[in-house]
């Protein structure tokens, strides 16, 4: 008997949906238990028991990103307040690495996929497009561990990103035309540029 017909269709249907191995989800669930204390759901509040996040300048971004309907099914929008293991692990898989054989349409893929959930983290107002004040939230976030940066030069550096990437994708600008802010495909060209 093969391992896809020996394991339950529950299983062989998240390796379909997450690209999880078998070990892998259950590993996963393991964590998962661990972090609901044997709950079926999570809560952003049992994200307190990751250690790992708690020194992360960018945590509340990632808990967030659990529950952003965004992740979970396409075309949704707004915030879950809990999810279940199903979830979770479609979550997951955004930050598991590509792997296997692979050819070029699917790579193009998994990285469209992976960049539309890191986009998603930036676009905290769910408006589809990341503006100047969320972007220098996430620049005065990740450089908030750096005691030499102020918070004016984070701005500063924020505000030169933002500039950079209007001209990759706007050209050039008239004097009183605004950037409104970056679309998802406007990320996709300012993230092949560099």
């Amino acid at each position: 008997m093969g391992l896809t017909q020996s394991r339950p269709p529950v299983t062989q249907e998240l390796i379909e949906k997450t690209g999880f191995t078998a070990e892998q989800i259950e590993h996963l669930h393991k964590r998962f238990i661990y972090l609901t204390g044997d709950k079926p759901v999570l809560s952003k509040r049992d994200f307190e028991k990751v250690s790992d996040l708690t020194q992360n300048p960018i945590r509340d971004k990632i808990k967030n990103a659990f529950f952003d309907r965004r992740n979970l099914q396409p075309g949704s929008y707004g915030y879950e307040s809990e999810i279940n293991f199903e979830q979770f692990l479609i979550v997951m898989s955004y930050f598991r690495p590509m792997g296997g054989p692979m050819d070029e349409e699917n790579i193009n893929v998994c990285r469209r996929d992976k960049l539309r959930f890191l986009f998603n983290m930036y676009d905290t107002d769910n408006d589809s497009k990341i503006t100047l004040d969320e972007y220098r939230n996430v620049v005065e976030e990740l450089l908030s561990g750096n005691l030499h940066i102020e918070k004016e030069t984070a701005r500063s550096i924020a505000d030169g990103a933002m500039m950079e990437a209007a001209s990759i994708c706007v050209g050039q600008m008239e004097p009183d035309q605004i950037y409104e802010g970056i679309t998802f495909e406007d990320f996709l060209k300012v993230t092949f540029v560099f």
